[in-house]
């Protein structure tokens, strides 16, 4: 293996460049909507929010967004919580707190605290930030950057935020090229050969191809970047909107593309062809997401050194494999497996374990999600399933084998992912 002499000056420096902050950056302000409930995630969101899901083997889905702000120059940042935020807030405090308020530099957290006269908890994500307009003009940002805290990508934000100053739009959405076949699943722009948005339509059932690309369609990726008095005349009128249900992508966006310059952002890699984002929305998504890291070259890179994921980690000691006997081989293939591991004489593959998982002799794992701290017996045997927080499976159990069996106590999703809980094993901890 050779590499040059920049690639290891690169890979021996003391420290990540992100990008600098700019002017352009320093005036902006990025609203993160993290208080959703994440119900088709089914029990992995009975006790935490869907953006403080783990992910990726040491991660919280959320970590993503807020990585790209900081790799982006965007500093000035505040996340809005709402349901079940107890973990989300202390992951927060925990991982993002190390930026300096004096210069400008913060993740502030802004809880549904009822803070208008109707006494009302976030009614929408619309009403989300209307509900906290003050605080928002006391940072007085000439623009904001809104976004979702539940998806999984990388991006560049500064660049969408420079191509929506220099088109002089009221407002620009960011895009996804997917399928036409697919895009009933999302709000679908129509828009013409400037990229000027002039349809939005919410999962329709005959999506709108994109100018010259008959088999495409331009799917919302919920990011949005307004101008701020745009943003400000907009929540203000759509709050006195009685039939509004407060939300950007049915409401906010639909209703304001005729009257104002909308601009589409296509999410696009250097190559031109469409950015890794995924929507980690359903149990199957977001087994299958975890499962495409473990490929030889995964599209979504979490080792690259000039675009990292921050998150914070517990101290723990590396992962440990131990037994070399025939049967009782502690291995791992094509698996990530995470600090303060134990693999005792088992086998994993194409699996992503989180850290301080124990799994003992003689057991097997394929093809699954184990989230920390997690403890497998032994001779266990256990095939596309979601293993939960702290789950502590017996001795000689095998999931997702039958699956007929294992839908009576598991949560079974149609494509055939067994979701593992505490309390579906009997461990009712928080209880």
């Amino acid at each position: 293996m050779t590499i040059t002499k920049l690639e290891q000056e690169k890979l021996y420096r003391y420290y990540t460049e992100p990008k600098m902050v700019t002017e352009l950056t320093r005036r902006t302000l990025v609203l993160v909507l993290a208080g959703g409930e994440g119900s088709r995630l089914k029990n992995l969101t009975a006790w935490r929010a869907k953006p403080a899901v783990p992910f990726g083997g040491k991660y919280r889905i959320i970590d993503f967004a807020l990585s790209n702000c900081v790799n982006s120059g965007l500093r000035r940042i505040g996340v809005l919580t709402q349901y079940k935020s107890h973990s989300l807030i202390r992951h927060l405090q925990r991982a993002w707190s190390f930026m300096r308020a004096e210069i400008g530099e913060f993740v502030e957290i802004l809880p549904a605290q009822q803070r208008t006269n109707k006494k009302e908890w976030y009614q929408g994500t619309a009403d989300a930030l209307f509900q906290n307009l003050d605080i928002v003009s006391r940072h007085d940002p000439h623009y904001v950057i809104v976004l979702g805290g539940d998806h999984i990508y990388t991006m560049d934000y500064s660049d969408m935020l420079l191509r929506h100053v220099e088109s002089g739009a009221d407002f620009t959405v960011g895009c996804i090229e997917v399928p036409r076949e697919e895009a009933s699943e999302f709000g679908v722009m129509s828009v013409d050969d400037t990229m000027r948005i002039t349809k939005f339509t919410e999962k329709p059932a005959e999506p709108e191809a994109m100018p010259g690309k008959p088999e495409t369609a331009l799917a919302s990726m919920g990011i949005y970047v307004f101008s701020t008095e745009f943003l400000f005349n907009t929540l203000i009128a759509d709050a006195e909107h009685r039939d509004s249900s407060h939300d950007f992508g049915r409401d906010i966006i639909p209703e304001n593309i005729h009257g104002s310059l909308a601009m589409a952002y296509p999410f696009r890699k250097a190559t031109g062809e469409p950015g890794y984002w995924r929507d980690v929305g359903t149990v199957y998504s977001y087994w299958k997401s975890n499962m495409e890291l473990c490929a030889i070259d995964p599209e979504l890179n979490l080792y690259d050194r000039d675009w990292p994921i921050w998150t914070y980690q517990p101290q723990s000691a590396p992962a440990k494999f131990i037994f070399d006997d025939e049967g009782r081989r502690g291995e791992a293939i094509d698996s990530l497996v995470s600090a303060g591991c134990i693999i005792s004489g088992a086998r994993l593959k194409r699996c992503v374990v989180f850290f301080g998982c124990l799994i003992e002799n003689f057991s097997l794992v394929k093809d699954s999600v184990i989230l920390p701290k997690v403890r497998i017996g032994r001779n266990c045997r256990i095939t596309r399933a979601i293993i939960d927080k702290a789950c502590v499976i017996p001795d000689n159990m095998v999931i997702g084998e039958d699956l007929e069996e294992d839908a009576k106590r598991y949560h079974v999703t149609k494509e055939g992912i067994v979701l593992v809980t505490p309390e579906m094993l009997g461990q009712h901890l928080y209880r």
